[in-house]
């Protein structure tokens, strides 16, 4: 029975954000950087239909990291703005975010890895 309790306790801190399976450090990204929610979420939509995400971030990046496919590198937690973190630690591997809005402009955010 207590045995019970403590998995149904530990289940209920995973699905209530309280802890997590896995508390990740570092991210690598990409990312693309536009002035309105609007052009951000086409490209959003011609990545999801297939598009290659270093292609738009070369040809739609306001950020000097476009030239390089978007690719940010790896970095830890309170090196990017907290909306940009965010995003960032809780996309999946291999995905890339809804549109995210900073003081910077509008991004898109593809995950690489994460450690």
């Amino acid at each position: 029975m207590i045995k019970n309790l403590c998995k149904l306790f530990v289940f209920i801190m995973l699905l209530s954000g309280v802890v997590s399976a896995q508390e990740f450090q570092s991210v690598h990204a990409e990312h693309i950087l536009v002035k309105t929610a609007a052009e951000a979420q086409q490209i959003k939509k011609a990545i999801d239909e297939g598009g290659k995400f270093e292609y738009y971030a070369r040809v739609y990046s306001l950020c000097p990291s476009g030239q390089n496919g978007g690719d940010l590198g790896y970095f830890e937690r309170g090196q990017m703005v907290p909306e940009f973190e965010k995003a960032a630690f809780e996309t999946p591997v291999g995905e890339v975010s809804k549109p995210v809005y900073t003081q910077f402009g509008w991004h898109l955010i593809k995950v690489l890895d994460k450690k």
